[in-house]
């Protein structure tokens, strides 16, 4: 196990995971009109990952270091992820653009893996939650904990608290527990009876489902599904990949030799690029035209959220920062928006039952969409 990563098992966890029943107690409930407080997180007991410290400011990160950096990051992936240049890339952008990631697929084909490759070229907190039915809220926020010496409750943080937290197999823990993932995903912080506490930026999510095992899972609902950026399907690799995997996946694991190549400092430096990336008003309208399109399809029940179309032109910046532009184009947008949207939109069962699927009316929509010509005003910023 890597010396950052920690794990948290439903199966050795007791209520509240960070100690036993006995020294449990119901902290005193705040009144409803109190506004909660946000606290910095207490000093960790050890069980779980500490919270760094905000990186430090730097100098704007300058367009080769960024590029470099994009390069390493994605270079050191690849050693492990036989095949899924394009898995590999998608993650990175939807970390860039501040966003969580939903991996979805059969069991065996890397899931879990790609989640663990990640971190592992991070310098950063990692934290691992497998999800289980028996799995409790309390196990990945925290819980307050009476301390007899000091005659007073205090924090013991949950999984929650790392930069990059990885959810194994969501779908088998309960609705009650899924739900505890949606402040941290949407706001950066958790509450515990009556505190805020800030989660350590830069924080991502990356989850695993298997969509073909029903028995004993319970489907994300339609909140949960909204808070994820992406969603990633890995499919089997290519003949020629398969065999490499064969080869190299043998007689050593190929996760042993990857080392951190990026610091916290580094990924914060290069969100920041990311953020000054230029969307035109164009674009704008094109990513707007698409929501709607999503919204008044007669094939779906369900539309693309504004959430979704915030995330989508978020993730549209990440990636043409990755493929050296200062501003967005269309492109980004049609190559992002299956990704992105698909998991989130709800095909209506008529059209479910002809074999049509969310990529489908997305493919339809984007095909009947004018395309908007490149922003002129960012043709001399082109590198």
């Amino acid at each position: 196990m890597h010396p950052r990563e920690t794990l948290t098992a439903a199966s050795n966890s007791g209520p509240g995971t960070a100690g036993g029943p006995d020294t449990v107690h119901q902290a005193p409930q705040q009144a409803a009109h109190e506004t909660p407080r946000r606290e910095p997180l207490p000093s960790p007991n050890g069980r779980h990952p500490e919270r760094p410290s905000a990186p430090p400011r730097q100098q704007p990160m300058d367009a080769e270091r960024f590029a470099g950096l994009s390069r390493d990051i994605m270079a050191a992936m690849n050693t492990v992820i036989d095949g899924k240049e394009e898995a590999v890339a998608l993650s990175l952008t939807v970390l860039l653009a501040r966003g969580h990631l939903l991996l979805e697929d059969v069991p065996g084909v890397g899931k879990t893996l790609l989640a663990k490759t990640l971190a592992r070229t991070l310098d950063c907190t990692v934290s691992r939650i497998q999800f289980t039915p028996d799995l409790l809220p309390s196990d990945i926020t925290g819980v307050s904990i009476y301390n007899q010496s000091a005659q007073s409750f205090e924090f013991r943080p949950g999984a929650i608290f790392a930069n990059l937290v990885i959810g194994d197999e969501i779908n088998r823990a309960s609705a009650k527990t899924q739900s505890a993932l949606l402040e941290s995903m949407e706001e950066h912080q958790v509450t515990v009876d009556g505190t805020s506490y800030g989660l350590a930026e830069p924080f991502m999510v990356i989850a695993t489902q298997n969509p073909i095992e029903m028995e004993g899972t319970y489907p994300l609902p339609e909140a949960q599904r909204d808070r994820f950026m992406a969603r990633i399907s890995m499919g089997y690799p290519d003949t020629t990949a398969e065999l490499a995997m064969l080869e190299t996946h043998q007689s050593v694991n190929p996760l042993d030799a990857v080392r951190a190549v990026a610091t916290t400092a580094d990924v914060a430096a290069m969100l920041e690029v990311v953020a000054a990336t230029h969307v035109s008003g164009a674009v704008k309208e094109y990513t707007v035209a698409l929501g709607q399109a999503t919204r008044s399809s007669g094939q779906l029940r369900l539309g693309a959220s504004p959430r979704a179309l915030l995330q989508l032109l978020r993730a549209a910046k990440a990636s043409a920062a990755l493929a050296g532009r200062r501003f967005v184009l269309p492109d980004d947008i049609r190559n992002l928006a299956e990704p992105v949207l698909a998991h989130r939109l709800i095909v209506e069962r008529k059209a479910a039952s002809m074999g049509t699927t969310a990529a489908d009316v997305i493919a339809d929509a984007l095909a009947r969409l004018p395309v908007p010509a490149q922003p002129q005003a960012a043709q001399p910023g082109r590198r």
